[in-house]
């Protein structure tokens, strides 16, 4: 085989492997390279599925060009003179002894299947973390005209690729990650407490509209007063009782809203200075709900992806119990908005067939409308 020394070659042979699955690629292209008729075996991966451009410019180069004779590749080094100089216009430092070094680091050839299964496995760990990651820039992103929609259609596009690693790894019931999940971030106070005191001082003052706000939930309030508030105002309002600055402090005593030391004084005029309306400050405060929902929902699917040592399988349920958040929070903005829900497109079939489910029908079982 022609050797064309450079001064960093042995640079692939020298990087400390950030992964296992850096020795698994390394074995699974030895296996193709020693024995290339193992392609045909080998399904479930493309270049990209590698998780270094040296090992997915290999790859590429050995699916296109065309097997070679068994018994001449036996002989000679023809073939793969020809691999090293195709995977080469991609990635200009292999060299002919990274070449031999992965054939002589591959343990088993014929458990090249197993080992294009575990690259299919990290590769889709990869996927969904970069699908988390979006989802999370998204939700931060201040320059979008539309905020919610765009978000939402993030979290469709990472349920797409959860559908696709179920279609390639079907998920085994009740096999959760074993990752704890981050905290949800605390919200930035500064515009929410002025609008949610303008919620509950409109509602107060007019709490005939509140009926009309129904898929507003108090955990939707960035505040715990002012989710307590709004629950004394929505059981005031549904029990028919006169609803008023006053009656509402009272009520707010009664569920110990003032333990924490918050002033009688302070509840009253807070209560006292409506304005606009209450969808109005109701839909405000559940479009930060559902942002920060997908926030959370973001990053927790990122704490799953971040750990390899998460399954595939564990990775689909986590997700979908994840994603599920954010579906019970788009019916009720579709509820306040009069949205007309989309249907998000399927995806296309993979290299596996699994089980004819995805995670809109998922969590559809698990997310009613309110009533």
């Amino acid at each position: 085989m022609p050797h064309a020394p450079e001064p960093d070659e042995d640079d692939l042979d020298a990087i400390a492997p950030p992964q296992p699955v850096f020795h698994v690629e390394q074995a699974l292209l030895g296996a193709l390279l020693l024995d290339p008729h193992r392609l045909s075996n080998v399904t479930g991966i493309a270049a990209d599925s590698f998780a270094t451009a040296a090992h997915a410019a290999l790859y590429a180069a050995i699916t296109t060009l065309p097997p070679p004779d068994p018994a001449e590749h036996a002989k000679n080094t023809k073939w793969l003179d020809r691999v090293l100089a195709t995977g080469r216009e991609q990635a200009r430092g292999l060299t002919a002894s990274y070449l031999h070094t992965l054939v002589q680091v591959c343990p088993w050839p014929s458990h090249a299947p197993a080992y294009a299964r575990m690259v299919e496995a990290e590769h889709a760990r990869r996927r969904l973390l970069t699908a988390a990651e979006r989802l999370v820039h998204t939700v931060h992103d201040v320059s979008l005209p539309h905020p919610v929609q765009t978000v939402l259609a993030e979290a469709d596009a990472l349920a797409a690729v959860v559908d696709d690693i179920a279609n390639r790894f079907p998920p085994r019931a009740g096999v959760l990650p074993r990752t704890t999940p981050p905290p949800p971030a605390a919200p930035d106070p500064a515009e929410a407490v002025e609008e949610e005191q303008m919620l509950l001082a409109t509602a107060t003052a007019y709490p005939s509209d509140i009926e009309a706000v129904r898929w507003l939930l108090p955990d939707d309030l960035t505040l715990p007063l002012h989710a307590g508030l709004w629950q004394c105002l929505t059981s005031l309002a549904r029990r028919h009782e006169p609803v008023d600055p006053v009656t509402v402090l009272w009520e707010a005593q009664q569920r110990g809203l003032l333990d924490d030391g918050s002033e009688p004084g302070e509840v009253l005029r807070m209560l006292a200075e409506p304005a606009g309306s209450v969808e109005h400050w109701g839909e405000r405060a559940l479009q930060r709900s559902l942002l920060a929902t997908a926030e959370h929902v973001g990053r927790r699917i990122e704490a799953y992806a971040g750990d390899p040592a998460n399954t595939p399988f564990q990775l689909v349920v986590g997700a979908r119990r994840a994603l599920a958040d954010i579906a019970a929070a788009r019916t009720r903005w579709q509820h306040a908005t009069g949205a007309t829900p989309t249907q998000r497109r399927r995806p296309a079939p993979t290299t596996r067939a699994g089980p004819p489910t995805t995670t809109v029908a998922h969590v559809a079982r698990s997310t009613r409308a309110p009533r």
